[in-house]
């Protein structure tokens, strides 16, 4: 499981949905919380929480540009490369903070990732999911 720590800089609540704005150094991040307890309503911006997000859900992406839906682009530089016979995990390197993916091994030859390269991490933002940092 990936985790990053940051703090809350917005919420944006509706009924049992929240889109929480997570501040991770000079990154942002958003993770959409369906379901979102009595707990979040407690929440404010600056309280520290952990973004938590599965490596499966990282997706790479080289040379990326335009508009994309996807909230959560992570800006990276690959630190090793394990390929297997079907899945291939990478290493992300993320201002120092590491990062896996987890991709099929056919992408990974398609992308023809190799170690130093700059990549972008992408992940949905139904896909993150967020503690506080006491809880984590």
């Amino acid at each position: 499981m990936n985790r990053l720590p940051g703090t809350i800089s917005a919420i944006d609540m509706h009924g049992s949905i929240a889109l929480v704005d997570v501040a991770v150094g000079d990154h942002r991040f958003s993770a959409t919380l369906i379901g979102a307890g009595d707990e979040i309503g407690t929440w404010t911006p600056g309280m520290a929480v952990v973004l938590l997000f599965k490596e499966t859900e990282v997706s790479l992406a080289k040379n990326l540009s335009g508009l994309i839906s996807m909230r959560n682009r992570l800006p990276c530089t690959i630190s090793a490369i394990e390929r297997g016979q079907v899945l291939t995990r990478v290493a992300l390197d993320l201002d120092g903070r590491r990062i896996e993916s987890i991709i099929t091994t056919r992408s990974s030859h398609a992308l023809e990732l190799a170690v130093g390269d700059a990549v972008e991490g992408l992940v949905k933002a139904n896909e993150m999911t967020l503690v506080p940092e006491a809880d984590a």
